[in-house]
């Protein structure tokens, strides 16, 4: 499977972005082709390509999936391209994807598809996610993973009440959660 965590469209900006750091009021992101760092606001409309799916006439698609297809198609190539006309796009994505909802998936969105696997592609962020294997080969999912819990030490502070290590203990002050 193709790693699509941290790729991003931005409603009204073309291109892809890839999330550098989180501010105050939004985040801050980076073009992935003019690698120009440039702040989102919270207000925006975000999405991340790992969220998106496409419609089938079963199961809709991940877009992780259906990359990884077009990947696996073109063995790490480009893609057709996305101003072709639109019978060659639609073969092509019938290639990829032959089970999808004819009546609900539109020629753009094959089209911005094709457009974000090229960006991907000319950029060298189409990246295999590692899986993870037991001792067995078997393949562990990443919810199926032991969670390590810190363990935390009660300490005697010597006036018959334990606390937590590191954290003070405050005679008489009450927080209530106002201010």
């Amino acid at each position: 499977m193709i790693d699509l965590a941290g790729i991003i469209s931005i409603t009204g900006q073309p291109g892809l972005f890839k999330v550098v750091a989180q501010s105050k009021n939004g985040i801050i992101v980076e073009g992935m082709v003019d690698k120009k760092r440039v702040h989102v606001y919270s207000t925006t409309k975000v999405s991340t390509l790992s969220d998106i799916g496409m419609y089938t006439t079963g199961e809709d698609k991940p877009m992780d999936e259906i990359v990884t297809a077009i990947y696996d198609k073109e063995k790490g190539g480009p893609c057709v391209n996305a101003k072709a006309d639109d019978k060659e796009i639609e073969a092509y994505f019938a290639q990829v994807l032959p089970d999808y909802d004819k009546e609900r998936v539109y020629v753009s969105n094959m089209r911005k598809l094709f457009s974000w696997y090229t960006v991907m592609q000319t950029t060298d962020n189409l990246k295999i996610k590692e899986e993870n294997k037991d001792a067995d080969g078997k393949i562990i999912k990443t919810e199926d993973k032991p969670k390590i819990v810190a363990k935390t030490s009660l300490k005697d502070t010597g006036k018959g009440g334990k606390t937590m290590a590191g954290v003070k203990k405050t005679a008489g002050v009450r927080k209530t959660g106002t201010a």
